[in-house]
């Protein structure tokens, strides 16, 4: 007699991936509408690509994970990783860049005398509730939480935060996402490019870097500030490009902190602006991201990237307790590779205005003043 032996997790597994396959494929159909031209129906699809990418990395690095994994019988799907899946397939649709001709590039310094409060320290704080959606976290060391996406498990030995790092007063700053931009406002009002996004440097994700570079100008750390475009004209392989710009930079530079800044998202919630209230100001709220080698790429620095995260945040708790929300802990590397203490920092989101992210720029500059000294 044949008996037939059914292996649950194999079952699970083709599950699984039956229903990534269904929702990506549901939500292109959804999106490419049938009386869109077949032009403009390739245009999106060129220029959504890396979403789509990121969708199918996302889906081999979990599977990865899961054949790899010590528990051959059982596994569980976290909702960190639930809700990467949806903010990823949620980008196929959300996120987007019209065709810019290259004249339409704007570089120049703003001509408008821009006047930002200065934000010192020794501060009242407090949260903005009805901006914020309640933050989750699986892990804390002190102060800090951390929400785990990953299947490692987080030792006391890992999150202490003893990074090697010898040279704290050289930092560089670049942007994978260069165009990501913020609200409209009175002060900072400019005529979009794309879904929150602008190709003009004085009111992308760049200009909160040009401000953070400004602030630690001041303290006495030598900052390079790179504002490459690596996401236009195209979206997809913009962290392809990006790794070359760093790369390139950091074979004439010794720096060993590097801050990839960008602006959130958070599906179709495009009013979300993670808010704290400092010194009577909203500032807008920061996020580290940190990848792993989870993933399966190399990534020997993950665990020096996470303990430099946790010092800064420690910091930044007893200065300024809220302006950072719980440390993002991933399975994809990020290009966080390439230093020692490399991070991404997600400044505010789409619901937050630039004059907020400018703020919460002066407040990271104080906290990275102490906590590198």
């Amino acid at each position: 007699m044949n008996v037939a032996v059914i292996n649950i997790k194999d079952i699970l597994k083709y599950f699984i991936k039956f229903i990534i396959v269904f929702l990506v494929v549901f939500g292109l159909a959804k999106f490419f509408k049938i009386d869109r031209s077949r032009d403009n129906i390739q245009e999106k699809i060129n220029y959504q690509g890396y979403s789509l990418l990121e969708c199918i990395e996302y889906s081999i690095s979990f599977f990865y994970n899961l054949e790899n994994s010590e528990n051959k019988k059982s596994f569980a799907i976290t909702t960190l990783e639930l809700e990467l899946g949806q903010f990823n397939i949620n980008n196929i649709k959300k996120e987007g860049i019209n065709n810019i001709e290259e004249s339409d590039i704007k570089t120049a310094e703003r001509t408008k005398q821009e006047n930002i409060i200065t934000i010192g320290t020794d501060v009242v704080t407090e949260k903005v509730e009805e901006k914020n959606i309640p933050t989750t976290y699986t892990n804390n060391y002190s102060t800090v939480e951390i929400k785990n996406g990953t299947n490692y498990e987080l030792t006391q030995d890992i999150l202490y935060p003893n990074p090697d790092i010898t040279n704290t007063k050289d930092i560089l700053i670049f942007h994978t996402h260069t165009c990501e931009s913020y609200t409209p406002s009175d002060n900072y009002n400019y005529e979009m490019t794309g879904n929150y996004r602008t190709t003009d440097l004085n009111y992308s994700v760049a200009r909160v870097g040009t401000e953070l570079k400004k602030s630690l100008d001041t303290k006495g750390f030598t900052v390079t500030h790179n504002t490459t475009y690596h996401d236009y004209p195209a979206y997809s392989g913009s962290y392809t490009r990006s790794l070359e710009t760093v790369s390139n930079v950091l074979q004439n530079s010794s720096s060993q902190i590097v801050f990839d800044l960008h602006r959130d998202a958070v599906g179709n919630l495009e009013n979300y602006g993670p808010t704290v209230k400092i010194d009577g100001e909203y500032v807008a709220q920061l996020m580290f991201v940190i990848g792993t080698d989870a993933g399966g790429l190399e990534h020997p620095n993950w665990k020096q990237n996470l303990k430099l995260a946790i010092k800064i945040q420690e910091t930044a708790n007893d200065m300024y307790p809220g302006l950072f929300r719980p440390i993002s802990l991933t399975n994809s590397r990020y290009n966080q590779h390439t230093a020692p203490g490399a991070s991404i920092i997600e400044v505010g989101a789409t619901g937050n205005t630039l004059e907020q992210c400018l703020l919460s720029m002066q407040c990271l500059a104080n906290v990275l003043e102490r906590a590198l000294e």
